[in-house]
Formats: C-alpha cells, structure tokens, sequence
C-alpha cells in the first residue's frame, strides 16, 4: 500500500500551537521527567482524536492505494475478511465463515445475514459481485485493479482484452490451442479442481461450469498491441485468422453470487495468500445504489452510504473528517468508540505539540522527527516495532537517460543506504525489494552495495565518458532530464536532500529536486509524467512478500516504473503454483533478484514504527502493517488498565 504523507502545514484545528523553538526543549524535559510525552488524561467518552495524514485522495475505497486513505476505508468500509488487529492475518468480517478447495484456487464464501450498509439495506453475495466488476472495469481505472488478477478473466476484463471465437461453429479459441496443445498449467482451468468436496457443500450452476471450462485464449484489445502479439509469432496468427474478437465482459470475470449468501470465488491458479488478501481496501464494499445514482459524487457527506462499523458525519477538507459509530453494522455491540475525529496534517511540529497538550490522541506512523528519537525512544507511549514497509525512489525506465540499465546501477550504488539509515534513527538498510526481517523463513536477496567507483565506471559505459581519458565526465550526463520528486512533506524533505548530496558527493551530478501535493504525485506519478525518479514508499497490504512484487506484476502493473517483464510474472506464477510453504518462497526470493538485477527501483530502507499513542487509547497496536481496524480501538478511563508499556507487551 502506498506510504502517503500529510498535507499543507497549517495550524490547523484551531489549536493554539506552542512556538515550535520551545518543543525540543519540551521533548527533552519529558524524556528526564516523565514516562510519557505530554498530557496523559483522558478525555471524558468515547471520542478518539487521530492525525491520519494526508487530505484523502478520495473516500471512494477503490480509488486510491495510500495509506491516508486507507485509515479512512478502514472506518468506513468492510470486506469479506478483516485485518486482526495484532497479527493482520484474515478474520470474519461480512463472510462468517469459508472454505477453500485442495490447491486452494476456488474459495467460497458464507455472508453473515445480518451485515447491513449504513442506510439499513442487506448486504448480499451480489454487493460483492457488483464491487469488483466495478472496480476492474477499464472505464474506472483503478489503480489497485491488480489486486485481483488472479480471479479467472479479471486481466482479461480489466485490460480490454477480446476472445478469439470461430465465426460458424461458436467455438471459442482456447489457451492450449495457442500454445499447441498443452495442458493449462492452472489446476483451476481444468477439471481436477471440481473433483473436489468443495463442490459437495455449494451447488453447480452454469456460471461455474463456463469458468471451469479450459481458458479461452485472451488476446489485446488494441488493434496495435494485438497486432505485435500476432506478427511476433506466425503459428498464433494463422489460428486467429478469419475468426471474430469478442470483449471480455464484466460478466465473465469469475466471481459468483451462488445465491444471496453465497459467494464463489475461481482464480486462474492457486493464490496461497488470497484470503489474506482480500482484507485490502479493493475488495470492500461499495454501494451500488449510491454509485449510480450521484456518480462520482457517492461519497461526499449526504450521498454516501458506507458498511463498516462507523458511518461518515462530516468532512471538512484540509481540516477534519469526523466519522461515528453505525447503529447498523452487524457487530455494533463490539464497536466501543462513538466517534473518531481524523485530522488531515502535515508540519510534525504541529503534531507533537497537538499530542504533547493533549489535543490528540495518536499520530499515524513516521511522524516522530529522526532528530528525537534517541531521546524520546524510552517513553512508554513511543511506538517502535518491526514493520511490514519499505521507502525506495522509482525510476521512469521509459525515459532517458533512465531507460539504461546501467544508469539506473550507477544511481543505486551511489547512495550510501547505512548511512541514510543511520540518519533515520528507525530504519534498517535495503538492497532489495522485500522488507528486512519480516517473513520468517523468506531467503530474502541482496542488491548491489554501495560502491560509487563502480558508478561512475558503469556512467562511463553508458556513454557518460571523457573521450580522451574513458573515465566518467559529469557534464557529459544530461541532468536536465533527470529530477528527484517527492510528495510534499516534513519527514520526505531529508531524504530527498540526501540523496540529492549522496550524487552530488559520490558522481558530481546535482540533481534538482521537486516537490507537490499528495494527490497530484500519486497521478502524475503512475502515468509516468516524472523526470528520472520519484519517491516511492510501500507497506504490506497482506502478510506476504508477494504484496510487494505483485507491484511489478503484468504489463499494466501499478509500479509507477513503466517496468514489466513476462519472464517475471512467469517466475511469480510458478511460485504461486506451488503449494509447498519453503518452496514457494525460494521461488519468490529467486523472482525478487530477478527484479533486483532489472534496478526499476533504488531500495532505501526497512522501516519501522514510530509515533506516539496516548497510554489511554487501547486496542491500536504497533502492527507490521501500521493498519488499525477501529472497531477494537476504544478509551480506557481506568487508568489501572492503561498501557504502561507498547501494547503487545502489556496485553
């Protein structure tokens, strides 16, 4: 999930805030004579005052991929399953209970029948249908439509692609007719995953048996792009020549309301982490009423109509979204907090004062300057555990000079990762493209060390070079191609200037820096309009490396690189085929040197957590995701029952 920052610093919430000269001496009288950083009473009710970051992109839980969002979706939305709040591994949520078949490439799903959307309507299998055709819809274009590709044509649909279908008998033209006839290698296409006793507990239908038949062959929509598929392989061309194209539709994609509680799930091939999966804001609710009726506008206050356990009760842009508890939502009896108050910031020096009073409750993650982490980082409300997250800057390998493999080598190892992560106080240095340390048993790869002579030898090699001499020539190297962009925010700004040294230092290149706004980067970012790199930050959607290179999957994929290689989407397949824990891992790790070896991306540093949570707030705990479901989160105004310690180690 993209790591988003904050928005215009302001003093914001008409709070009075203290000079920020005075809070490092604050900061370090509460480190000799306090357990906690500021104000420690708790607030009458049940009201939880949270800074979220940036002003949302949207509150539409298909749109965007940011974590500022994603807090929001989390209040407002439900899915199948739901994140624990502790481990972030899969429990019930709108689906009381699942099954699965052996090579786990077909779930089922049991809906609760008293989950309701916040107007009182039921919540049905088809929600759930009519949300990821929505989602995966080419017209929509959602940038984490991915998320669901290993649903049978749900690439198929989402990238306009046409089945290949003879004109006089109707047959359709299949995968293993294209490939000569060989066998699907997805148990999911062939019979082998009916014959199983998942099909003894849901009754078949004719749905189910079109989406077990063999693959239909799947070719480009665009008449340009198939035509490059046909002239590069002679054989296809003949096959499809003569026979009409048929859009893939909405109804093709293979999900299944068997009946109104029901819900069948067929994918093109095992996904061992599918259910921790669809916990991701993609695979929520949205409401179909409400959708076709205001357009767009379904989700300003008014219009919206939510699922999850508080409902939306006003949004003030750039000032606070204010969110209360839903009579409605089927666990109502578990939902302690009656409202949360999300504050949309970006100064850090606002914030810790703003908690320091007492004016808020928690902050979202790395909003704890790096400068005062050694002092704070005994204070028993400083959150700091491992977690699930990556920084990293992208590279545009569709633009020179960053469409060099060699240039993109030369950048990466001119930074020296250590000591950037010495600076940050919080974070481990990466080489690779996985978090350090976070998936036990994972053989995580190494990239390339720092080593700026082998830099300027690789500039050198691209072209970069002093006729006379051969060696690297820094005005040799076009720098007014190349920019160093980043979302606007205070903890974004350093490393943007230290890397912005480290080349300076390491190549004699001054790479100029910009800055914008999170919503427009996230656009201008994934259509590829940035010069060189942009910054890039990702945290786990689900608890497995594949969150990670699943960014990189299939051509229209959502790294904002412009990078993408078949060979690698082949080896994640076959590691995903294979059900065998270890082996499955060595086969990600192997597709992850792969990645590595291409450079699309310069891996910065493994976070950590690192923000403060008054002892009061229970329930929100230092996961490695940094992902809270709200309705475990509450006030605890006995202060015998407070956290005196980092929850994990209190509870």
């Amino acid at each position: 999930m993209a790591a988003g920052n904050h928005q215009r610093a302001r003093a914001a919430l008409g709070f009075t805030v203290i000079l920020v000269p005075l809070i490092s001496v604050a900061c370090s009288r509460a480190a000799q004579s306090s357990e906690y950083f500021g104000k420690t009473s708790a607030p009458p009710g049940q009201v939880l005052r949270y800074v979220s970051g940036s002003e949302p992109e949207s509150l539409d839980p298909q749109v965007s991929t940011g974590q500022p969002e994603a807090r929001l979706y989390m209040a407002l939305y439900e899915g199948l399953v739901e994140y624990h709040p502790r481990t972030m591994e899969p429990i019930p949520a709108i689906a009381e209970r699942w099954e699965s078949n052996r090579d786990l490439s077909e779930f089922v799903f049991h809906l609760r029948r008293n989950a309701r959307w916040s107007n009182g309507d039921p919540i049905t299998a088809h929600d759930f249908v009519y949300s990821l055709r929505r989602g995966l819809a080419p017209a929509f274009a959602s940038r984490s439509a991915n998320m669901a590709y290993h649903i049978k044509y749900a690439q198929a649909y989402n990238s306009q692609g046409v089945f290949v279908r003879d004109r006089r008998s109707g047959a359709y033209v299949l995968e293993q007719d294209a490939r000569g006839g060989a066998a699907a290698p997805a148990a999911a296409s062939g019979a082998s995953a009916q014959a199983d006793a998942l099909e003894a507990a849901v009754p078949d239908t004719p749905f189910h048996r079109f989406i077990h038949q063999p693959a239909r062959l799947v070719l480009p929509g665009d008449e340009r792009q198939r035509a490059a598929v046909l002239d590069a392989d002679p054989r296809l061309k003949t096959l499809v020549a003569g026979k009409e194209l048929v859009p893939v539709q909405a109804t093709d994609i293979g999900v299944e309301a068997v009946d109104d509680y029901t819900l069948r799930v067929t994918l093109v091939q095992s996904a061992p982490y599918f259910l921790k999966m669809i916990a991701h804001q993609f695979f929520r609710l949205v409401p179909r009423r409400a959708v076709e009726q205001y357009g767009s506008a379904w989700t300003q206050p008014g219009h919206i109509i939510t699922c999850g356990p508080f409902r939306l009760k006003s949004w003030k842009p750039y000032d606070e979204i204010v969110v209360e508890r839903d009579p409605m939502y089927w666990d109502a009896a578990r939902v302690k907090l009656d409202r949360i108050i999300f504050y949309p910031l970006e100064d850090t020096m606002t914030m810790m004062n703003l908690y320091k009073t007492g004016e808020i409750d928690a902050l979202y993650n790395h909003t704890v300057p790096a400068s005062w982490v050694d002092s704070i980082r005994h204070l028993k409300d400083y959150m700091d555990k491992p977690e699930a997250a990556i920084q990293y800057y992208m590279f545009n390998v569709t633009r020179p000079p960053m469409n060099d493999r060699r240039v993109r080598k030369a950048f990466n190892m001119a930074v020296d990762k250590r000591a950037l992560a010495e600076f940050k106080r919080v974070a481990k240095p990466l080489t690779a493209f996985t978090p350090e340390g976070i998936f036990d048993g994972y053989p995580q790869p190494k990239g390339d060390e720092f080593d700026p002579a082998k830099a300027r030898r690789l500039l050198a090699e691209a072209g970069y070079s002093d006729p006379q001499t051969g060696e690297f020539d820094p005005a040799r190297f076009p720098v007014e191609q190349v920019e160093l962009t980043y979302n606007t925010a205070d903890i974004n700004k350093p490393i943007a200037e230290f890397l912005q040294a480290q080349w300076k230092q390491n190549l004699g290149l001054t790479i100029p820096i910009r800055n914008m706004e999170w919503k427009t980067f996230l656009v201008m970012r994934n259509r590829l309009e940035y010069k060189g790199l942009a910054r890039g930050a990702w945290g786990a959607d689900y608890m497995d490396p594949y969150t990670f290179l699943n960014l990189f999957y299939t051509r229209d994929n959502e790294s904002g690189t412009g990078w993408w290689d078949p060979r690698f989407d082949a080896m994640l397949d076959e590691a995903n085929r294979t059900l065998d824990a270890h082996r499955r891992y060595e086969l990600l790790a192997k597709a992850e040197a792969y990645l590595i070896d291409a450079q699309p991306i310069i891996p910065l540093y493994t976070n950590a957590t690192n923000y403060f949570k008054k002892p009061y707030v229970k329930g929100l705990y230092p996961n490695a995701m940094t992902l809270h479901p709200w309705k475990f989160v509450y006030i605890e105004h006995d202060a015998a029952k407070w956290d005196h310690e980092m929850p994990e180690e209190a509870d």
